[in-house]
């Protein structure tokens, strides 16, 4: 049983959340192999002088920072609509194969088209996740098929493509070489010619989960009773499947797979939401990426040497994730 928050204590959360987004942000710029001072930091955001703050900044951090902005915010909403589009607590994007197909097209495109630019990288990325959304549609049915159905059909997608990835990485040294830089999920490759390639597939995909969270709200009610309100499960399914796919897939062919964002999220931001889901996409947008940047801040202080953000977000989603599956069992017991 959930209580019902006032909007305006929502209201004023979101705001909280925006806060400390840009706090985390700050911290983004100043912290890593060189620390800057803060003062420094928005001494040199105001006037971008020649020194070397400037550039460490200016051309390293500021883009870091905003792709692990863009991609939290587009993992923390797909991984809200997925679990409203499923009805399972513990999906995520990647349930859908989402992921697995933009792995599956990276590794092809350098294995028997030797790509190896990023941007180009990219695209063959985005496309993969694309296909294997096209694919899971078709083969769950397309009008009207349960949120059962879907999550299997996407467990099987999933992993096919993760065993075609496997077997040609194996077979293929350049692709592994390639592949392996990729697969571990990293901002620090990313930069603002790749957010400028992904950005209109995430600002789409957040528009979209916009105007489906009212929906998906009418849907959590089951499908006769959506169907009696006036809803429309089929379009539903297939719309939220398409903004999972933009926004899973231009996130994952920007910066590789990140797992466990897409899960926790929404299960944080409902503490304070409830389960309306125009709040929870509204607060996984600011609260996922503020996650993300901090898991990325962490990984460049917790070792000598920085660590990828994928194995930060996968060290600690780890035990959150057993967390949640205790929690979910005690609920349904």
């Amino acid at each position: 049983m959930s209580v019902k928050t006032p909007v305006l204590s929502r209201a004023t959360g979101l705001v909280l959340g925006l806060v400390a987004l840009g706090l985390v942000a700050l911290l983004s710029l100043a912290v890593g192999a060189r620390s800057i001072p803060l003062s420094t930091v928005l001494d040199v955001l105001a006037t971008r002088d020649g020194s070397d703050s400037a550039f460490v900044v200016w051309e390293l951090r500021i883009p870091r920072t905003l792709i692990g902005i863009a991609v939290g915010a587009a993992l923390g909403v797909a991984g809200a609509l997925m679990q409203a589009l499923t009805r399972n607590p513990l999906a995520d994007p990647g349930l859908l194969g989402i992921n697995a197909g933009a792995s599956a097209a990276a590794v092809l495109a350098i294995s028997v088209l030797g790509v190896t630019d990023l941007r180009a990288f990219v695209w063959f990325a985005f496309a993969g996740a694309a296909v294997a959304g096209t694919v899971l549609y078709v083969i769950a049915g397309r009008t009207g098929a349960s949120s059962v159905r879907l999550a299997l059909a996407g467990a099987a997608v999933s992993a096919a493509l993760t065993g075609f990835t496997q077997a040609v990485i194996l077979v293929d040294q350049n692709a592994l070489d390639q592949m392996r830089f990729w697969t571990v999920g990293a901002l620090a490759r990313a930069d603002m010619a790749t957010l400028t390639d992904v950005a209109p597939f995430l600002v789409a995909g957040l528009a979209l989960a916009v105007l489906l969270a009212k929906p998906l709200n009418v849907l959590s009610l089951g499908d006769d009773v959506g169907r009696s309100l006036g809803a429309h499960p089929g379009r539903t399914q297939l719309l939220t499947l398409v903004a999972v796919t933009l926004l899973a897939g231009a996130a994952t062919a920007a910066v590789g797979p990140l797992v466990f964002v897409g899960l926790v999220a929404p299960h944080m931001v409902r503490v304070f939401t409830g389960p309306d889901e125009r709040w929870v996409v509204a607060y996984c947008a600011v609260f996922a990426p503020a996650l993300l940047l901090l898991a990325d801040v962490l990984g460049r202080v917790m070792a000598r040497e920085e660590i990828d953000v994928g194995v930060v977000t996968a060290l600690l989603g780890g035990p959150v994730f057993l967390v949640l599956l205790r929690r979910n069992k005690a609920v349904r017991a």
